[in-house]
């Protein structure tokens, strides 16, 4: 690489001694513009009106059409009472609507509250009570279900609206070749139930003539409320304003050598923070055009990638071992891929050394939570280390401290991460307690507890051990179960793995992994064939003393693996 690519910033009279490399293309911090997220779409449809927003199996909402729509939709929000700092809920899947709705609510002067559309009744009331939401806009296969969370709430806290829209209200009537989906999602995205008694169509709402009054948001008024499970209670809404958010939509391209040109794929679901970041936030302060896909499917991936020459994929890895895993993914063009990025979970360092042998791919991994807006942390793609959170971005100031003592912790010992920067949340929604609780003072700075483990090498880069709750303690030896996991993605047996404690008399709790196997080595691989491999590859007490197979192992809307979901489940069985 060339010297002046990426350098040591110790010769740079501004350096900053916890990040020794930094490129040399980047500025250390961002003048980052004091306006509205609105603002951006403004600016977007003025200067490309003609240009792709978005595209959906093949139609393209152009800048103008997304900002005439989104100003429509205000007007109706702001008809039926919605005012500044009232709480939206939008409750979708990936699809244009989603961009729509989010700025129609900025336009109003309003908060969104993004809501997993993978939520049940009995968890949806939450979201109304909790935010005190007064709109809510939601898909007709989600809206019987959000209604009837509705109707259990006392009469004073229910929705006063609901918006419902069909999925297929921005899909063209016959698709492109090659742009198709799966038989079973495609009768799902132009399904038309029955709309819960009230409901409004969203083309209707779209429809009428209600205009919104001036702009009144500021910079500093809160713009989204998404919510985070935490470890402990009822999940708390993580306040970000404006101009929290502005800081990553601006750095994000800077970072990945985004502009207008790029084409990026919107497949991370909208409702977290990742896709709410580079699905509908960045990519319109870019003027870039985002392809959308509402559900993960590696076989329609492969073929949008190669139609639309998709330059920008923010993905995380298990997506990245599923397109392997289709028996046609040679056959998909990924030649347009320029910066392929994520994270949420580390990416195998045997699945990335595919990546670039086979379609000389360098994967950029970055690290953030609902708290930062997405990343605080990245790899830069002119030098990313594997299994790395990356090196604090813009402006931001990154510690590793004890989380017992809060006492910084030199180069190398892990402790817990703690983050400074722009991007950082204003706290907790009606939790005044949490928020004291989430942050401590450094050296007369704020820093947010990300109560993630991990540890800082000699040249600035992260690396994270693991959730501070989710250590395995074998008869005194600590395990981390990403750890063990990322050693069993180099098995050749292993298609995903998930590691949890298992109670065991004699050590007190034993490693247990809960493995998917390669599809060529099904019903014929033993567990003691995994176990073997690892005693082979690892230390004595990370060895998993118990395998069990499974069919596919339970994810998130946003793809990660569910581990707490496993853990439980193995602990509620008799002792």
């Amino acid at each position: 690489m060339p010297a002046d690519t990426l350098a040591p910033a110790a010769a740079a009279s501004h350096a900053d001694p916890r990040k020794p490399f930094w490129p040399a293309r980047l500025p250390r911090e961002l003048v980052v513009p004091s306006n509205t997220l609105w603002f951006n779409l403004e600016v977007s449809a003025r200067r490309y009106p003609g240009k792709a927003a978005c595209v959906f199996f093949g139609r393209a909402i152009s800048y103008r059409e997304l900002h005439a729509q989104a100003e429509a939709l205000a007007g109706w929000l702001q008809a039926h009472g919605v005012a500044r700092g009232d709480r939206v809920v939008i409750y979708l899947q990936n699809c244009p609507q989603f961009l729509i709705a989010f700025y129609a609510a900025q336009r109003a002067d309003a908060v969104v509250v993004p809501v997993n559309p993978m939520n049940k009744a009995d968890e949806l009331g939450h979201y109304i009570t909790d935010p005190q939401t007064r709109v809510a806009i939601t898909s007709a296969d989600l809206a019987a279900g959000l209604a009837e969370a509705d109707s259990r709430l006392p009469a004073g806290q229910r929705l006063r609206h609901l918006l419902v829209t069909r999925l297929a209200d921005t899909m063209p009537e016959v698709l492109p070749d090659g742009e198709e989906p799966p038989a079973a999602m495609l009768a799902w995205l132009r399904a038309d139930p029955p709309l819960p008694a009230g409901a409004t169509r969203w083309l209707d709402a779209l429809a009428t003539d209600h205009r919104p009054g001036p702009p009144q948001a500021e910079p500093d008024d809160l713009a989204l409320l998404p919510y985070t499970s935490g470890t402990t209670g009822l999940p708390k809404g993580c306040m970000h304003t404006h101009r929290t958010l502005m800081p990553n939509a601006v750095g994000g391209g800077l970072w990945g050598h985004a502009s207008a040109e790029t084409v990026s794929l919107g497949v991370v679901p909208m409702f977290h923070i990742t896709g709410m970041l580079y699905g509908v936030i960045a990519p319109v302060y870019a003027g870039s055009t985002v392809v959308i896909m509402p559900r993960w499917d590696r076989e329609l991936a492969g073929r949008l990638i190669s139609r639309h020459r998709v330059s920008h994929w923010t993905c995380i890895p298990t997506m990245i071992i599923d397109l392997f895993g289709s028996p046609h993914y040679r056959s998909f063009d990924l030649s347009s891929l320029r910066y392929l990025s994520g994270g949420g979970a580390a990416m195998p360092q045997a699945v990335a050394e595919r990546l670039q042998a086979e379609f000389g791919i360098t994967f950029a991994e970055g690290y953030g939570l609902t708290e930062t807006a997405a990343p605080s942390h990245a790899n830069p793609p002119e030098r990313a280390k594997l299994q790395c959170l990356g090196m604090p971005i813009f402006g931001v100031d990154s510690r590793v401290v004890d989380p017992a003592t809060l006492a910084e912790l030199p180069d190398g010992e892990v402790g817990e991460i703690v983050t400074h920067g722009p991007m950082v949340f204003q706290g907790y929604w009606g939790h005044l307690e949490a928020t004291a609780a989430a942050f401590i003072e450094i050296d007369g700075k704020r820093f947010f507890r990300t109560g993630d483990l991990g540890r800082r090498d000699a040249e600035g880069y992260f690396f994270i051990t693991d959730r501070l709750k989710r250590m395995i303690n074998a008869s005194g030896y600590k395990v981390w179960p990403s750890e063990v996991e990322l050693l069993l993605f180099k098995c050749p047996l292993v298609q995903e793995a998930c590691v949890i404690a298992s109670r065991d008399a004699y050590r007190g709790e034993t490693v247990k992994a809960v493995v998917v196997l390669r599809a060529e080595h099904r019903g014929h691989a033993q567990p003691e064939d995994i176990i073997a491999w690892a005693r082979e590859h690892m230390a004595a007490y990370k060895v998993p003393r118990l395998v069990e197979f499974a069919e596919s192992l339970p994810k998130s809307g946003s793809g990660k693996v569910m581990w707490r979901l496993l853990q439980e489940a193995e602990m509620a069985k008799p002792a």
